[in-house]
């Protein structure tokens, strides 16, 4: 891999942009070698978290000038294959089976939003510089729209898209871009922390608690979840880690899991 690189610390797995050189501007090599990392790491049993940073200066400054120079010249044919990879891209991060965090410094321009609104949780530093611009250049932020949309809503992603405005860290957590703005340090203090919290719960329930999660807001209908989430918990309960986990409560114990994570850290 070219663009991107990993790195896997006891199960948190970075991914990494990394063209710091152009502020990790992405491409088609870059969006394929993450759509293979992304299926590769949603079958690897080593990684329990994914997290999405940048190296540089800044976490994605969006498309990269030269792909998009050449893109002048793509067929209808040729622009919609490159977009159903990017849609593809973002897709994978956002039904990606383990909690995902993007950790967001220097700049999000564009289709960079997608990559970080797609993730489960979002953390930013507060001097961050956000701008969903695809309309300053006759363009629309079609592919990141579902992802963006779900994240600040209707009118909040109108005044984002329409606009193409520039936002800060502070801002964009105001309208619920990201989770969490603050300084460098504050940043990874809350990532830290967000981390243990996640190595804490149950890492079946964590994968199945997303599953739910998205059959209930894109998939089932009200009378579908009825049901079906009965047979979610009933499965559940009966799983090795949730007979675990409710063993544990009851004998007031730790569960295995917590006990596995808390050795790794002496």
């Amino acid at each position: 891999m070219k663009s991107i690189t990993t790195e896997n610390n006891h199960g948190v797995v970075t991914l990494w942009l990394n063209r710091p050189e152009v502020h990790n501007a992405f491409h088609e090599e870059m969006i394929l070698e993450i759509i293979d990392c992304l299926e590769e790491l949603s079958q690897d049993t080593s990684c329990n978290i994914l997290l999405i940073k940048g190296k540089g200066k800044s976490f994605c400054a969006g498309a990269d000038l030269n792909w998009m120079r050449s893109a002048l010249a793509y067929t209808y044919e040729q622009n919609l294959a490159e977009s159903l990879n990017l849609s593809k891209c973002f897709q994978l991060l956002y039904s990606f089976p383990k909690p995902t965090i993007a950790v967001v410094q220097g700049a999000a321009i564009g289709g960079a939003n997608g990559l970080l609104a797609a993730c489960d949780f979002a953390l930013a530093h507060d001097d961050c510089v956000f701008s969903l611009s695809e309309v300053k250049i006759g363009l629309i932020p079609a592919c990141i729209s579902p992802y963006v949309i779900k994240r600040v809503g209707e009118f909040n992603a109108k005044s984002l898209m329409l606009s193409g405005k520039r936002i800060n860290g502070v801002r964009a957590e105001r309208l619920g871009l990201v989770n969490f703005s603050g300084n460098a340090q504050e940043v990874e203090s809350e990532l830290t922390l967000f981390l243990n919290q996640l190595k804490t719960s149950g890492p079946q329930a964590l994968t199945e608690c997303k599953k739910l999660i998205n059959e209930v807001v894109n998939n089932w209908t009200f009378e579908e979840a009825y049901s079906n989430t009965a047979k979610m918990i009933a499965e559940t309960r009966k799983s090795e880690e949730g007979q675990e986990g409710m063993a544990a409560f009851l004998e007031k114990r730790k569960p295995k899991w917590v006990e596995k994570f808390e050795s790794s850290r002496t």
